[in-house]
């Protein structure tokens, strides 16, 4: 989608956009001798300038038709509204058979940052994935190639500076979620990553099996061991604060495939975990985004990155696994195989970056998905002001997180009678002793979050900034959380 920003309407076609501010109608001025048929046309479509309302009318004021779109943006401040006004344009125009469009904010009181949001949800409901669709119909083949953002000083540099790359690393990371495990794997993961970030200053290393197995990640490399495809970790490297300040710590679990291995999950719907690499693909994802923003921070993204599959070579139920860090892990659930991986990438990110704050991101658990629904992903954390600043980078960003607790009684449900540590309790509070879990490896006085965001980084319905599919959930709350304490 190209976007562009100007200060007064383009000549030549187009489709009209203006925003309505509930019963506000001062947007509705610009269409002169037309604004009473068009007011009648939208109110026949019961449209009450509501937030992500939209009616549709046709104007011929030049002598030529052109559509008008309506959208509601509620009675609140533009700003509150900048991305929902973007995003339901695009959702109503893409493949309308319209090829521009422009959205006229004048003199209605968007500023530089408001604007540029415009433009945001616009670009990220832009995105579509149809590369292996072949017989699409010419009706269902997007249209929409361009959009221009008409009345708002200093929207331009703000996008450029801020959003433009933002954009960007959600792109990679929805590329990522919904590529078919037959095309992205281990290796084929670094391979989009290193093509998406050269030029941008992201440094990327990578170590293979050999490497992994010298240091020990006994149990990264147990849940790969059914797997004919060799695991990776890869490590993104972004330098963009202070000279020898410790970085922020990003920890990805990218499980490229998940069958539950030799505790295989049910067949139906197992298609769908192809995107067991969520965390990893927004990992990589925010990586992308503050390379291409030039973030003023230090941050080092890992993501571990498996298949767990069920072969006569795979770890069993009962198997006992030794961790990079050197504790004993008894494997109950070969389905509960995210953990393993986080454990060993942790550690390593530990020993090796000495950060002071680390984040993880993982489809981690069904239960997850059980206690919030898709609408919040959890936060889990050792830290009260770091799961508070998460919050607030999530209610700023739209990637909603919603807290939940970490205490003794849960972590005694995953001692084990034969090892240091089980990789699953019992079935009731899931989510939570998955994250007691991994908070056994957390070294002393290091700032930690685990954010499972197992329901949320695939939807059957569209939303504000994506269509049915992945949503490129975790790269704004990381982006956000950057810049509010990293960058602040």
């Amino acid at each position: 989608m190209q976007i562009s920003f100007a200060a007064a309407r383009p000549a030549g076609s187009f489709a009209l956009v203006l925003p309505v501010a509930g019963s506000e109608r001062s947007a509705l001025q610009s269409l002169g001798a037309e604004r009473a048929a068009i007011e009648g046309a939208a109110k026949a479509q019961r449209f009450e300038g509501e937030l992500g309302g939209s009616a549709e009318a046709w104007s011929h004021a030049d002598g030529s038709a052109r559509r008008i779109l309506l959208v509601g943006t509620g009675g609140g401040q533009p700003a509150d509204s900048a991305e929902k006004l973007g995003g339901t344009a695009v959702a109503k125009l893409l493949t309308s058979g319209v090829t521009k469009a422009v959205i006229d904010l004048s003199g209605l009181g968007y500023d530089a940052d408001a604007a540029a949001k415009v433009a945001l949800g616009a670009a990220l409901r832009s995105w579509r994935y149809d590369l292996y669709r072949t017989k699409l119909k010419e009706k269902q083949k997007p249209t929409l190639t361009e959009i221009v953002i008409v009345g708002a000083d200093g929207a331009e540099s703000r996008w450029n500076e801020r959003y433009a790359g933002l954009v960007e690393g959600v792109a990679l990371t929805k590329e990522l979620v919904t590529e078919p495990a037959n095309i992205i794997y281990a290796e084929t993961f670094v391979e989009r990553v290193r093509a998406a970030a050269e030029g941008t200053g992201l440094e990327i290393e990578v170590l293979g099996e050999t490497e992994m197995r010298e240091l020990g990640m006994g149990a990264l490399l147990g849940v790969n061991q059914g797997s004919m495809r060799e695991p990776r970790l890869l490590i993104m490297k972004w330098n963009g604060g202070a000279k020898g300040t410790s970085p922020l710590a990003l920890i990805g679990k990218g499980v490229t495939f998940d069958t539950g291995g030799i505790s295989i999950k049910p067949a139906a719907g197992m298609e769908s975990m192809k995107w067991d690499m969520g965390g990893a693909g927004a990992v990589a994802g925010a990586m992308l985004a503050l390379a291409k923003r030039k973030a003023k921070a230090n941050v080092v993204g890992l993501c571990g990155l498996v298949e767990n599959m069920p072969d006569g070579r795979a770890q069993r139920p009962g198997d006992v696994v030794t961790s990079m860090n050197g504790q004993t892990i008894e494997v109950i659930n070969t389905d509960a195989e995210g953990r393993l991986v986080l454990a060993d990438v942790m550690t390593y990110a530990q020993r090796t970056f000495r950060p002071k704050t680390m984040i993880d991101l993982a489809t981690l658990t069904g239960a997850m998905v059980i206690s919030l629904g898709h609408e919040y992903a959890g936060v889990f954390s050792n830290d009260d002001s770091l799961a508070a600043e998460l919050q607030a980078a999530g209610t700023k960003s739209g990637d909603k997180l919603w807290r939940m607790p970490l205490g003794e009684a849960y972590d005694r449900l995953i001692d084990s009678p034969i090892a240091d540590i089980k990789n699953v309790g019992p079935r009731e509070g899931g989510s939570i002793t998955a994250a007691q879990f991994l908070q056994r490896f957390v070294d002393e006085g290091v700032r930690w979050a685990h954010l499972d965001v197992a329901g949320v980084v695939w939807s059957d319905k569209p939303g504000t900034t994506f269509d049915k599919g992945a949503t490129g959930f975790g790269v704004r709350v990381l982006d956000q959380f950057v810049e509010s304490t990293a960058e602040a």
